[in-house]
């Protein structure tokens, strides 16, 4: 199957709709507490993605088969500020969640482009998606000046930590959650970093 990768999104109906449920598949469990259940957060998903942040992998029939998010100069993927989180969960339940939005927020360090989430179709894992969009999320990073990657996984999930070091990445970190991050369900994560070739980089 022939698979290229776009920045961006593609033109046509139903592509955030698509990403928005790839994207929850992958990522759900992290963002859950703050924008779920699952129905809710694909809509606010759709409705606030940015694709000025994102990559997609598509077939040669258009379908969308991955999505990278990153962020850069304080933009990722998914936009949304607590006003929005408000608005879409409502004045008393917004509130509460548009804090678990902010606590879930990560910050580029100089020099540093962060993933914000690779999600693959289920059916399509396994196939090289994530290595074709990894390659893609290099090549900004490497125009943007950015000397490292940097992507964050649970650290139960050792199979994604697996993955991602076969792809080149290294564990640098992996944190003891801070209270109230432990106590609202942020479990900790691990810290991978990628180094951007020289080649390429500034």
């Amino acid at each position: 199957m022939t698979t290229t990768l776009l920045r961006g999104l593609p033109e046509g109906g139903g592509v955030r709709d698509r990403v928005a449920e790839l994207y929850w598949d992958a990522c759900g469990a992290q963002l859950g507490a703050a924008l779920g259940p699952a129905a809710a957060g694909r809509r606010f998903i759709a409705a606030h993605l940015d694709p000025g942040r994102a990559l997609t992998a598509v077939s040669a029939a258009g379908r969308v088969l991955g999505v990278a998010g990153y962020q850069l100069a304080g933009r990722g993927l998914i936009g949304g500020d607590a006003a929005a989180v408000r608005a879409e969960y409502g004045p008393v339940r917004g509130v509460w969640r548009a804090y678990l939005w902010t606590l879930s927020a990560r910050t580029a360090a100089r020099g540093e482009l962060v993933v914000d989430g690779i999600a693959v179709d289920p059916a399509e894992r396994g196939r090289g998606v994530d290595a074709l969009l990894l390659e893609g999320v290099e090549a900004i990073a490497a125009e943007q000046g950015c000397r490292r990657i940097r992507l964050d996984v649970p650290a139960a999930d050792t199979a994604a930590r697996a993955r991602y070091e076969g792809l080149g990445f290294r564990p640098v970190l992996v944190p003891r959650t801070p209270w109230p991050r432990d106590l609202l369900g942020f479990g900790p994560v691990t810290t991978l970093h990628r180094s951007v070739p020289p080649q390429l980089g500034t």
